[in-house]
């Protein structure tokens, strides 16, 4: 069974393979859950981008609720995306089915997403489980579902592994994570900054 320490005041992440950016994240408690605001800034193939959020949690991690901002030189768009924590969705208020199912949100702007199924999971060493998300593209905060896979591994260090697999971006690696359940490498993406 993973026990996760509470988050801390502020992450970062600095981004490099795929892109070259930071990312910097506030928690806040809430009555049965946390609030996540943070911002990635990137560049990547050139274009320069911001990807504002804020991120409701309710008990256990689910997420509730996203309220993102996306921009760049080409443009500006925001939306909001609200489940019922039962892995039913909403985008900007009108249904979501392609969603159904889907507890988490992975942002692909940001390396922190990736621990809100870990904490959400509780997975015991040799255990794993599918855990499909609601995707956000960064440019364009096109939303999509992404089949993911999370297995976890023995401690190292007393340091959290799991194998990390996304088959429809080839992705396939193995992820770390601190005392808090947050992402410490992800290889060819962002590695812990503070």
């Amino acid at each position: 069974m993973t026990s996760f320490a509470p988050p801390p005041g502020t992450a970062a992440w600095r981004h490099l393979g795929v892109r070259t950016g930071f990312e910097v994240v506030r928690f806040h408690a809430t009555p049965g859950g946390h609030r996540v605001e943070g911002c990635t800034t990137a560049v990547e193939e050139g274009e320069a981008w911001i990807v504002d959020y804020v991120i409701d949690l309710g008990p256990g991690w689910v997420t509730r609720s996203a309220r993102l901002t996306s921009r760049s030189a080409r443009s500006e768009r925001h939306i909001v995306l609200e489940s019922d924590g039962a892995g039913h969705w909403r985008l900007d208020g009108a249904p979501a089915p392609w969603l159904d199912g889907c507890l988490d949100v992975d942002l692909e702007s940001s390396a922190l997403t990736n621990a809100f199924p870990v904490h959400r999971l509780h997975l015991g060493v040799g255990a794993a489980a599918p855990a499909p998300a609601a995707f956000v593209r960064a440019a364009d905060l096109a939303v999509e579902r992404l089949e993911q896979h999370y297995a976890r591994l023995p401690d190292d260090d007393g340091r959290q592994r799991y194998d990390y697999a996304a088959p429809v971006f080839d992705v396939a690696c193995r992820l770390t994570y601190d005392e808090s359940g947050l992402v410490l490498d992800y290889p060819g993406l962002a590695v812990r900054a503070a």
